[in-house]
């Protein structure tokens, strides 16, 4: 069997984001990966398409210019995918602060598709709120911010090139009350650590205060927990890489999301990145409790 043999090359990637962010150059990126590419297919037509043969993996763009596209419809979407491919259809969203896409529609020239006679940036915020239970659904995010066309190539090409590229490490904190996040290759209870909720000072505040951190590193299970998982990571990832692996998705996981798991997330992907790994961290409960509400929904 040979390394390839070992890639979890998904079968269909949904590739979103907000305009501007650089989706068709991914798409394109993925085209020369040996994806079959289909920019902005109408949401309709996709369960005809997969019902044909497929000789190679899928990549689809959609953005807000798609015909079809709506919040709704595209979530449908993933949850369809998700029930009949499972982990082998993944989301993969892109996405870059305002000032970049405001700079990126300036230097174009192009109006936003969501504010064709006004500023980009009313077009941008529109964008960014409809996009927000898609972002939450991501399997891959990716920050183009900082990243030229040739920079975003290469990150596709490193996420997804069958055999190539260097492992990527993702750490995700998470509530067990919301269930585990799609696509964990482990995961870690910090359930047993004192919780920092009970203490009014803190409740407020999550994992990467540093008062909540001290507070969690301060239980006297804490260092045993952390050194040992550090230890597992430092012998499990040099093998999933030399096996060719791309990606290795590691979750923590608590009562409520914001603290315990919070804080060792944060700690392991520091501990990761000092050590060489290239480390992304999400955090997904903070994610969905700083996330505006959906248009129309008033604030609770």
């Amino acid at each position: 069997m040979t390394q390839t043999d070992h890639i979890r090359t998904p079968k269909i990637l949904l590739v979103t984001g907000p305009s501007g962010a650089g989706r068709s150059t991914a798409v394109n990126a993925l085209e020369d990966l040996g994806f079959e590419v289909i920019d902005n297919l109408p949401l309709s037509l996709l369960p005809r398409l997969l019902e044909g043969p497929a000789p190679k993996p899928l990549a689809l763009g959609l953005d807000v210019r798609n015909r079809d596209f709506g919040t709704n419809a595209l979530i449908d979407t993933i949850d369809q995918l998700t029930k009949s491919h499972g982990d082998q259809a993944q989301v993969v969203y892109l996405e870059a602060d305002d000032d970049m896409l405001i700079r990126r529609y300036s230097e174009t020239r192009r109006r936003h598709p969501l504010a064709p006679a006004g500023p980009p940036l009313a077009g941008i915020d529109r964008e960014k709120d409809l996009l927000v239970p898609i972002r939450a659904r991501a399997d891959v995010l990716v920050d183009t911010t900082a990243m030229t066309p040739h920079d975003l190539r290469a990150e596709m090409e490193r996420l997804f090139a069958p055999g190539g590229g260097a492992l990527g490490v993702s750490v995700q904190s998470f509530s067990y009350k919301r269930g585990l996040p799609r696509g964990l290759d482990m995961v870690f209870d910090c359930r047993f650590l004192r919780n920092p909720h009970w203490q009014e000072t803190l409740r407020g505040k999550d994992g990467r205060d540093p008062a909540v951190d001290a507070f969690v590193a301060k239980d006297p299970n804490f260092a045993a927990f952390f050194d040992r998982v550090k230890s597992l990571l430092d012998l499990l990832l040099p093998a999933h890489k030399d096996e060719g692996k791309a990606h290795v998705a590691i979750g923590f996981g608590c009562t409520g999301g914001q603290h315990r798991s919070v804080a060792l997330a944060e700690r392991l992907a520091a501990s990761l990145a000092a050590d060489g790994w290239q480390v992304s961290k999400r955090h997904r409960e903070m994610e969905r409790r700083d996330a505006p509400p959906p248009r129309g929904q008033k604030e609770r």
